[in-house]
């Protein structure tokens, strides 16, 4: 079953490497027979996923968002809009603190298609999963509609009554008894709107907050300098790396410039080529740690030691780390010397021309000592950069905990919370009974809606005015594509300027009282209209080049330790990330993500206990057993999936499931597991109990799917292997030759069409699949059909492991429709439905295909999904506004696959041809390719030998 090349075995899964009962019965039904379209209950409730969309109302599908503010829905169109012909506009996507830069097509006036805006320092036209899925946000059913008293509606008329009895209240008092929780955020309107308020109301307490926070990382560095100062990264830089539980690729914040920067530096076009090396440290095996050149797993609350081991080598090294002096020697006896020797030499060769960035799991003194290394090692002003932080916004868990007991003690009359949701994810239980007046501004009607007197809706980013700072300092504009789909939703700067000011604004008139101090005033208009244009405004922000403080790194180290006890054997610890389905929770009813397989465990639409095979032995558990995990007397039972490199006594389980509050699509899957942290331990639960229940959950994973039944599909050797044996992928397989039953194509004329996936920069992320989902319609089937192997994606990421079950290496491989010249679908298929062009493609005739499955059992690849339920039947009218337009929206019992995104060939070869020439080669780009954030993807025509491709 498992694959041999070079002496390697590669497997997807522990059942796989073990050939159990269970795996071989699932490969014998992977192609099960035609399924009924009656369908059970428990089936139904996600076909909605199918309810994947949006609310019923359908204001602004007729209109044009053009930079000026008034929408006109045109009767008579504007001249430069032809019906149907998409136009793009650059916006930004504002995400906590951060801020992402967006290119969004529009059709109609209809935004469908997200991409990254090549002009902003965050994307670089890139972009993830995250930011692929807020098409699907924007039509959320379950969205809030109207503004909410106690559970009844009102209008916005209704609370700004209300509010201004509260403001001449407050007025009076200069804020006293007033409070406001806000989320992270670094637009320059909402900051000058934020000083307004706290101009106006100075006794009023005000809450940044975040429930997956980067304060550590701020109070780290602070320490280390003295100044409050975000790290910028340059990883295209670095020629020697260190990650200390440090997933920078996909769940830290900047993880698309960071990925791309990264894989410029593994990179090879000939065999005298260089490559970065990546060593990393960490208890979850994440999609960095796969990418490692070395790595070692450690149970979290180790890394600190391991850090301090570190700056005690490089010390005796000669590399001057500020605070190592004081650290212990001897504890470098604790961890593998040969190891840690060859990391503190590499750093140590590489002055300069390295980073060493931890996780924002890790404490402050780990973050104050990797300041001091990076210093040491000079990489401060090269490979790390600083920015200074302008405003005094930072999420503070100490604020939030005073916060508790003013409302505890009846310090609190009236508490605001703007785009926050600390009723699910606190740390600390906030007593809103004891506030007279609770306003919420959100999305949804959730948790913590649900326990306010009053709520606002909160209106989506692509239907709202606003800005924005990308991690650098550079401004970004907001410009919505589409009128609000909700008369009553408005913009978190609306409602904070009528907080601030007890005046009702447009937000575009706000933030143009903002950019009238940053644009020169004499053309202020011309440059507005510029900045709308490109999505930018490129200034930046001040850099700093701090100097690091022998006593701050010394102080920190003695007031966190670093190390902890590690006495107790049986000790369990509990380690809570973000997820790659859900974040925090703020996209639990998001269909998209939700079936979006985890890049390293392949879990869909659950959370798990996640054990490495030789902890769950230790336990007595296997996958799919339910456990009660225990810490401070809360408890929650959680079911089990094994996942080898992972740390040994350490379970590792996703934050932002288990919600109550989110929607049909998000509404009781998984667990939530907020509700085990507290304020003293965060993140990482150094000792939690662990008992068996008897109960199995059955989860649904992708990892065994799309068997190649022992086909060689992974082919892969050292830098030295390559540098002796450049052809060493062709050498691996001898294949036999080819003979067509029919006279084929010569394929040596017009446009022929291939793509490449560079292997070394590509890092799993499945950027590509919800971008691919987005662009071409496909729709969502839901757990169990996911556990049935149906599910629809036209380009999966198979992830395999070599070597040790317990140290693994990890191999990411994407696989597609490969539209083989010779193909044997079309040598199968009964009626010509999927058939070979001119141009090299593989295409699908839909209206032909009556679902026989045999091109999907000859296809080698396993790379055909067939369709088996009517899924969009039900799809409520605005859904509908999130398909494009130029892609057949598929129903029941046809085969889909891969296109290479043909509608994009066509659009472009049509520009072309009213031009008169030949298309050129990247002018056009697959959704894949498109939002690669690593460009580990290249198409084009293959023929023309001056094309990347060729």
């Amino acid at each position: 079953m498992s694959l041999n090349i070079n002496n390697k075995e590669y497997w997807k899964s522990l059942e796989q490497l073990d050939g159990t009962p269970e795996f071989k019965k699932f490969l014998d039904s992977e192609f099960p027979d035609v399924a009924d379209d009656s369908v059970d209950s428990a089936v139904s409730r996600r076909k909605f996923l199918t309810l994947m969309g949006a609310s019923f109302a359908l204001a602004g599908l007729t209109s044009c968002r053009r930079p000026v503010e008034k929408i006109i829905p045109y009767v008579i169109p504007p001249e430069e809009l032809v019906p149907g012909v998409p136009v793009e506009y650059n916006t930004t996507m504002p995400f906590g603190a951060h801020a992402y830069g967006l290119t969004v097509r529009t059709y109609d006036g209809r935004p469908i298609k997200i991409e990254g805006n090549p002009a902003h320092p965050s994307t670089l036209g890139a972009s993830n999963a995250f930011i692929q899925a807020e098409i699907l946000n924007i039509y959320d059913p379950d969205r809030s509609k109207t503004v909410l008293q106690n559970g009844a509606e009102r209008t916005w008329d209704d609370f700004v009554v209300a509010w201004r009895e509260l403001y001449k209240k407050h007025a009076d008092g200069r804020g006293e008894g007033l409070a406001i929780i806000t989320s992270s955020f670094s637009g320059p309107t909402l900051a000058r709107l934020a000083r307004e308020f706290k101009r106006r109301f100075p006794k009023a307490r005000w809450v940044v907050y975040e429930p997956i926070t980067d304060e550590n990382i701020h109070k780290g560095i602070k320490a280390a300098t003295g100044r409050d100062l975000v790290p910028l990264y340059n990883f295209d830089k670095a020629k020697t790396v260190l990650s200390l539980d440090a997933d920078f690729m996909l769940l830290e914040n900047e993880s698309i410039k960071q990925a791309r920067g990264f894989a410029k530096g593994r990179r090879v076009s000939s065999n005298q080529d260089e490559m970065n090396r990546l060593y990393v440290v960490e208890s979850a095996l994440s999609i960095t740690g796969a990418s490692a050149d070395h790595r070692i797993a450690l149970p979290a609350t180790r890394v600190g030691a391991f850090t301090a081991a570190l700056a005690v080598k490089l010390l005796s090294l000669g590399v001057p780390v500020k605070g190592a002096s004081q650290i212990d020697p001897q504890i470098v006896e604790h961890f593998n010397e040969k190891w840690l020797t060859a990391v503190a030499k590499d750093l140590a060769s590489h002055p300069g021309e390295s980073i060493v960035i931890a996780g924002r799991n890790q404490s402050i003194s780990v973050h104050a000592l990797t300041t001091a290394i990076n210093s040491a090692l000079g990489n401060i002003g090269a490979t790390v950069e600083y920015r200074v932080v302008q405003d005094d916004f930072l999420p503070d868990a100490a604020e939030l905990a005073k916060l508790k007991y003013d409302m505890d003690n009846g310090g609190v009359s009236t508490l605001i919370v703007l785009g926050a949701n600390p009723k699910y994810d606190s740390p600390i239980e906030l007593d809103f009974a004891k506030v007279e007046d609770v306003i919420h501004h959100g999305p949804h009607v959730d948790e913590t809606a649900r326990a306010s007197s009053w709520h606002i809706p909160q209106s989506h980013f692509l239907e709202s005015w606003g800005d924005a700072n990308s991690i650098d300092g550079m401004t970004s504009a907001i410009q919505p594509m589409i009128e609000p789909l909700y008369a009553d939703a408005k913009s978190t700067i609306e409602v904070l300027n009528m907080l601030a000011r007890g005046e009702d604004a447009r937000g575009y008139e706000l933030v143009r009282q903002t950019w009238q101090t940053l644009l020169p005033r004499r053309t202020f208009e011309s440059e507005w209209r510029k900045v709308l244009h490109d999505g930018v405004f490129k200034n930046r922000g001040r850099k700093f080049r701090p100097t690091v403080q022998q006593k701050g790194v010394t102080t920190a180290l003695s007031f966190y330790p670093l190390t902890v006890d590690a006495s107790d054997k049986d000790a369990i610890e509990l380690v809570l990330q973000p997820s790659a389905h859900t974040y925090d929770g703020r996209y639990a009813n998001n269909g998209w993500l939700m079936e979006n397989p985890d890049p390293i465990t392949k879990l869909t639409w659950d959370n798990a206990a996640l054990l490495s095979p030789q902890t769950a032995k230790k336990l007595g558990v296997a996958k799919n057993d339910v456990i009660r995990i225990t810490a401070d007397k809360q408890s929650v039972n959680v079911p089990v999936w094994i996942v080898p490199g992972q740390a040994n006594d350490v379970i590792v389980a996703e934050l932002g499931f288990g919600r109550n509050a989110a929607g049909r699509i998000g509404d009781n899957i998984g667990v939530n597991l907020f509700k085990l942290r507290n304020q003293a331990n965060s993140f990482v639960l150094p000792k939690v109990s662990i008992e068996k229940t008897n109960r199995t959950y059955q989860l649904a994973g992708t990892q065994d799917h799309g068997s190649m039944e022992g086909r060689p599909l992974v082919r892969e050797a050292s830098l030295k292997e390559y540098k002796e044996h450049p052809e060493f992928a062709k050498e691996m397989v001898e294949h036999p030759p080819l003979k067509s039953l029919w006279k084929e194509h010569k394929y040596d004329k017009g446009y022929q069409w291939g793509m490449t996936i560079d292997l070394n920069a590509c890092i799993g992320c499945g950027a590509c699949t919800v971008a691919c989902q987005s662009e071409n319609n496909i729709a969502v089937v839901g757990k169990e059909q996911v556990a049935n192997g149906r599910e629809m994606h036209w380009i999966r990421i198979d992830r395999y492991f070599t070597g040790d079950v317990n140290e693994p290496q990890v191999v990411h491989q994407p696989v597609a429709c490969q539209h083989c010249e010779m193909a044997p679908c079309e040598s199968v298929c009964p009626v010509a439905a999927t058939v070979h062009d001119s141009e090299g493609l593989n295409v699908m005739v839909y209206n032909r295909c009556v679902g026989t499955r045999y091109c999907s059992n000859n296809c080698p690849y396993k790379v055909r999904r067939f369709n088996f339920f009517n899924y969009i039947k039900d799809y409520p009218e605005t859904i509908k506004m999130a398909q494009n337009p130029n892609v057949t929206v598929r129903s029941r019992g046809v085969m889909e696959k891969c296109t290479y995104c043909l509608q994009r060939i066509n659009e472009a070869k049509r520009k072309a041809k009213e031009e008169g020439r030949e298309l050129r080669d990247g002018e056009f780009m697959t959704a894949c390719q498109q939002a690669c954030p690593t460009q580990a993807i290249t198409f084009g025509n293959i023929l023309d030998p001056d094309s990347e491709v060729a």
